[in-house]
This record gives structure tokens, sequence and C-alpha cells, in this order.
């Protein structure tokens, strides 16, 4: 079957645009996340911190900002935050004192056993099978390859 080809007037209607799409689910899912994250007294890009210490404790902070995409400016405080809620510690590198480890409190490693929850109602709220996310998500992170420098 040939592919779908929009006019150009097609092609700028907001409901056909790719980046409309992606933007208005991002907000749906944060939407979703937030009643769930609220319960832990975290914020949707708190959460995304915390999986990434969950993931790999004591992570530079150069290293977690790779990870999610994000700049020292946005990614400072939020780390400030999620310290002063004594669910990590920030510290400096031993070899290279300019450098800052993170690490994950008792408290931030306890936080992790709400996370399948979180995890179970969010997949539940997309009415999607497991297959589907994972093949969704294997599809969006390609694009993100392609679209990122």
């Amino acid at each position: 079957m040939p592919a779908a080809r929009l006019s150009v007037s097609q092609a700028l209607l907001l409901d056909n645009r790719l980046c409309f799409a992606l933007y208005s689910t991002s907000l749906s899912m944060t939407k979703t996340y937030k009643p769930l994250l609220g319960g832990l007294g975290l914020t949707y890009p708190q959460y995304l911190v915390m999986l990434a210490l969950w993931e790999k404790d004591g992570l530079m902070v150069s290293e977690i900002g790779a990870r999610l995409y994000l700049d020292s400016g946005t990614l400072t405080p939020l780390l400030k935050r999620l310290e002063t809620m004594a669910l990590i510690a920030r510290v400096r590198d031993a070899q290279d004192q300019r450098r800052v480890r993170v690490k994950l409190s008792a408290a931030g490693v306890q936080l992790k056993a709400a996370a399948p929850a979180i995890v179970r109602c969010v997949a539940a709220a997309t009415q999607h099978s497991t297959d589907e996310l994972v093949s969704l998500t294997r599809r969006l992170k390609a694009l993100r390859t392609h679209l990122v420098p």
C-alpha cells in the first residue's frame, strides 16, 4: 500500500503535525503521572531524575543531564529540591573537585519500591498492551536519535 500523501494545506493542519501529536501526548502523559507522583511528593522531572539514579546510583550531574536531555540550568534546581527532600546527596568527586556526583539517600532508595505501581497505573491508562508500548517506545527512541544532533 503506498504511503499517504498530504497536500500542503493538509500538512499544515495542526492535527496532522507529528510535532503537535508528540507535544500534546507529552502533556497528557505528564498529567497522567501528576496525581500518582503527587503522593510521593515528586514532580515529573524529579521522577525522571530518580529513575536515572535508580538505574545507576552515583551518576555525575553531567551524566544525569545527558541522560535526561537537560541543561544544567534546568537540572540544578531539580537536584537542589531532591536534596532538600533528603532523597539524594550531591558530593564533590574525590578525583576532580569540579565534578559533582549524585547519590541516593536511604529514603531515595526506599522510594523505588513505589515505582512499579506507578508504571502499572500509567501502562493501564494508555490502554495499550505491553508489546505495543515497547514497540512505540522503540520507535520514539529511533525518532529522537535522528532528531538530536
